[in-house]
């Protein structure tokens, strides 16, 4: 699913304009960017919770050389499932 399809769905299960779903999953997603890219955890109920984790420096190795590589330091974005999610995944 994409976010067009995810208006779509929302459009014919509430009954509500296209326009008006697109404008409020807009403002939704809007509002979970601003939240991680301020370092805050954005925990929704029964969903899941989205915070940003610090992946520290490492050495790796170039596969096509072999040689050694350093890897700088980044950020990562991690999902965790909320229990009613990962139970209702579980329950197939």
């Amino acid at each position: 699913m994409n976010k067009t399809t995810l208006i779509e769905k929302v459009t014919k299960d509430t009954g509500l304009k296209r326009k008006d779903v697109e404008a409020v999953v807009n403002a939704a997603f809007a509002g979970i960017e601003d939240a991680i890219l301020a370092g805050e955890k954005v925990q929704i109920v029964g969903f899941g919770t989205f915070e940003v984790k610090d992946r520290p420096a490492r050495t790796g190795i170039n596969p096509a050389t072999r040689e050694t590589i350093k890897i700088a330091a980044s950020k990562r974005l991690a999902f965790t499932s909320g229990k009613t999610l990962k139970a209702k995944l579980n329950d197939k």
